[in-house]
């Protein structure tokens, strides 16, 4: 997945964002409408880039007040991998809600459906900014997969092959 591809939007995406009301980035004043997530567990600070339909990116700012961090591990702080592969799911929602038109505000909610291609690469600590983008690979009434992954800077930390589905509340 090339950053290029992900973060040079089209005139065209930009378009079909703002008749959402939407101007990047979106912060968490946005993302509360997206996300029925909230502290400690909105495990997404802001969406830098999104094409509707296509992929998004977010960014998680790793800081040592994570309550994870309080046992894992006192002595050596180690964002969970699994606290990971939640934020690619995370940002996927936000991802799908656009793609669709949608807030959940509209009654629908964005569930993990499954987890597939798990590999981690790097440990992520405490000062860390995390990269995390979703690619949309199959979408079929209302089911997403998604190819995601998390960097810090540069390096691959994660990846994954992430499945959320649409549900009616």
């Amino acid at each position: 997945m090339s950053e290029i591809d992900i973060e040079t939007l089209t005139d065209e995406n930009i378009k079909s964002l703002s008749e959402q009301g939407l101007t990047l980035p979106l912060t968490y004043h946005t993302l509360k409408h997206y996300l029925p997530h909230r502290y400690p567990f909105m495990l997404v600070d802001r969406i830098t880039a999104c094409k509707p339909g296509e992929c998004i990116t977010g960014i998680k700012n790793v800081t040592i007040n994570e309550e994870f961090f309080n046992g894992h591990f006192p002595d050596e702080p180690i964002m969970p991998g699994v606290l990971m592969v939640e934020s690619m799911a995370q940002v996927s929602g936000v991802l799908g809600f656009i793609s669709a038109g949608l807030t959940a505000e509209d009654g629908y909610l964005y569930l993990f459906a499954g987890v597939d291609k798990v590999r981690f690469k790097r440990r992520v600590i405490p000062g860390d900014q995390l990269i995390i983008r979703a690619k949309t690979v199959m979408q079929r009434h209302g089911i997403y997969k998604f190819d995601c992954t998390v960097h810090v800077g540069d390096e691959l930390a994660a990846s994954a092959q992430v499945m959320i589905a649409r549900q009616e509340q």
